[in-house]
């Protein structure tokens, strides 16, 4: 009885969420009319499927490429990252709505990989985005990937605002002094697989590999997610995992690169690298090479204390960095850990 009201109660939520969207629609057809006009003009062409209002955002405008025909010429680096500041030229970053550039016609929208979960409806996974829009200084270049098949329309409308989100933990080692070689983090293994996803937002592992080449200190992570989240691509489910590289100066004694990405596997590609690690390719003849998307770059002095900041909030609420940082997992984290194990052991004593 309980499965079938909670059933019931879903169902509920999702037909009243659709029964907004609706009503949404219905409002603007003004405005989407106007905007199907403006689109056309850039060779876009719009039908009504071609709308959706999702609450998490606002009216959206849906087709293929249609960010940057919109835009329109930019320069492109071979990643595929457009430079912050051309883009902010034109379309000054939002006042209002955190990982927009806002115009008087269309908003345009940070790539969805940013998002909660890396999923098209959600809200930003906080705070990698509103740092990444804020953060500058003498000798940034910054470089972003955007959502390339959709805008928002409604500009003037509210903004989503979320503030569950933890931050960064300190990081005060010499960056100069971290020896070279790999490290693997993982949840710990006596959780149970719903445990690992409310606390550690089903990281399956976390993959660290500092090594050191002519002055120059390179640092790697990948965040590897546990087998239930996929996401689809081109009709092709893969699962996501979310990469970091950056390169540290030694003589300089900061930071002088710092990019990010989204690594996609294939289900034979994720059982094999998930237990292994970024020396598996020396080790193994399946070279395993993941597709990988671009999601924003820095080139330019950029201070540890800065770039531990930015590592935590990429990988967002996963636990696994704040260890690495500081040697332990949030103290919400470590209590609950502990009331888990106490009822356990309470289980095992009265068995």
């Amino acid at each position: 009885m309980v499965d079938q009201e909670y059933d019931e109660m879903i169902a509920r939520y999702f037909a009243d969420i659709e029964k907004q969207s609706r009503k949404r629609l219905a409002e603007a057809t003004d405005l989407i009319s106007k905007f199907t006009a403006l689109a056309a003009s850039k060779g876009v062409i719009l039908g009504a499927e071609s709308f959706e209002y999702i609450q998490t955002i606002g009216i959206v405008a849906k087709a293929q490429g249609i960010a940057r025909t919109l835009l329109g010429p930019i320069r492109a680096e071979r990643d595929g990252l457009l430079p912050f500041n051309e883009i902010a030229n034109r379309l000054p970053p939002s006042l209002h709505h955190e990982g927009c550039f806002a115009g008087p016609d269309f908003i345009l929208m940070a790539h969805p990989s940013y998002r909660r979960g890396m999923h098209l409806v959600n809200n930003w996974a906080p705070r990698f985005v509103d740092l990444f829009w804020r953060f500058e200084g003498p000798g940034i270049e910054k470089y972003i990937a955007l959502d390339e098949d959709r805008v928002r329309i409604d500009v003037g409308g509210l903004g989503y605002f979320e503030a569950d989100t933890w931050y960064g933990a300190p990081f005060d080692e010499d960056i100069r002094n971290i020896k070279t070689g790999i490290a693997k983090l993982r949840p710990p293994l006596d959780l149970e697989s719903r445990q690992i996803s409310f606390l550690f937002a089903d990281a399956y592992c976390l993959d660290i590999k500092w090594s050191e080449l002519n002055g120059i200190k390179s640092f790697q992570a990948l965040e590897m997610k546990t087998e239930d989240i996929r996401i689809e691509v081109g009709g092709q489910h893969f699962f996501p995992a979310r990469y970091l590289h950056a390169e540290f100066d030694l003589a300089a004694n900061c930071f002088r690169h710092f990019d990010g990405a989204i690594q996609l596997f294939t289900e034979e590609e994720y059982l094999q690298r998930r237990d292994s690690d970024f020396n598996m390719t020396m080790k193994n003849t399946a070279h395993i090479k993941a597709r990988s998307n671009k999601l924003f770059k820095i080139n330019g002095p950029l201070q540890a204390e800065d770039w531990v900041e930015f590592c935590c909030h990429f990988y967002t609420a996963n636990p696994l960095t704040f260890e690495y940082f500081s040697g332990e997992y949030p103290k919400h984290v470590t209590e609950i850990l502990e009331r888990i194990r106490g009822q356990a052991s309470k289980h095992v004593s009265d068995a």
